[in-house]
């Protein structure tokens, strides 16, 4: 994957700069609108401003450069002028309108803002819609439903493999543990092959996953996965898995760019924004109880109200 300095330096092609410094569920819903600009500007070098670690990801969407950048809090590492299109697919607050204008680009894309044409900022529809909604009002032809990724270059350690991804990027997300095993114990009962995903962060939950569901005759020590993938890996995992359960994450919208059968659980997070497109997908959550807060250290209640239940009622209706 190229730097940020070889992106720009010593290229004679224009550059064009996405900003999305966020996590990789982010970049998956974008995924739509970073194939729409890649076709209407073929001349030119995309860069994708985000987090360094991403980048692995970004292979997985193809003809896409990384810039790595952590956040807002500092100017992009781009000089003053470099910048052909700048395209703000972070969002539309302050920090990100001040990140974009800095470039001085010679054409800015974004939603509307002081001294900036674009259409105006919506609530309530999807993500994937979002964006290229904003590509389609300046002119640009992006489609929704255009967010598959590219197969992985690595296999997949276990393929046909039922993957129970115990964690989330925030406590407001985070199902408790002893579902997870209660699902994992029943799902191997029915005869799936379980394995048990999550970053290096959430390896103890996996554990602890594991442990309860030994304590109840499944042994998935086997299937311990979580902490021991790259991305490249676990989005393989995932891409040839027979079913995929998991809370809000970038595993859910990995289960949607590959298409495979998945059950995903809400909580603060609305579903009609950031929930799967058409597919065999089963969204469960409690609306009525979503307290919405996405930083809290505690579980959503909406999240909460989802039962062991009612994920293997859902397992059943996918016909897994």
């Amino acid at each position: 994957m190229d730097t940020a300095l070889n992106s720009y330096e010593n290229n004679d092609q224009p550059l064009l700069l996405a900003l999305r410094a966020l996590k990789l569920g982010d970049l998956l819903v974008a995924v739509p609108a970073l194939r729409g600009l890649s076709r209407a500007f073929p001349e030119h070098r995309i860069l994708y401003a985000a987090p360094a670690w991403i980048a692995e990801a970004l292979e997985l969407v193809g003809g896409i450069h990384h810039l790595p950048t952590p956040g807002l809090d500092d100017p992009l590492t781009v000089p003053r002028g470099a910048v052909d299109i700048a395209v703000n697919l972070h969002g539309n607050g302050a920090e990100s309108r001040l990140r974009i204008e800095e470039l001085q680009a010679n054409r800015v894309v974004a939603h509307a803002s002081n001294g900036i044409n674009g259409p105006e900022w919506i609530t309530g529809i999807p993500e994937r819609e979002r964006w290229t909604r904003l590509l389609n009002w300046h002119g640009i032809d992006a489609d929704p439903l255009d967010y598959r990724l590219n197969h992985p270059a690595v296999p997949s350690p276990r393929p046909g493999t039922t993957v129970v991804h115990v964690g989330a990027a925030y406590g407001s997300r985070l199902w408790p543990v002893e579902r997870f095993a209660e699902v994992a114990v029943e799902l191997a009962a029915a005869g799936h092959e379980v394995v048990l995903t999550g970053g290096t962060s959430e390896r103890a939950r996996a554990e602890e996953a594991a442990a309860l569901a030994k304590l109840k005759g499944a042994n998935l020590d086997d299937g311990l996965l979580a902490g021991r993938q790259g991305l490249a890996e676990f989005a393989a995992t995932i891409a040839e898995a027979r079913l995929v359960v998991s809370a809000d994450t970038g595993a859910a919208h990995l289960a949607s760019a590959y298409e495979r059968p998945s059950v995903v659980l809400f909580g603060p997070a609305p579903a009609e924004e950031w929930g799967p497109p058409p597919g065999p997908h089963v969204v469960l959550t409690a609306v009525e109880l979503r307290r919405g807060d996405v930083f809290s250290a505690d579980p959503d209640p909406a999240l909460l109200a989802v039962s062991v239940r009612d994920v293997l009622d859902a397992v059943k209706a996918l016909g897994c």
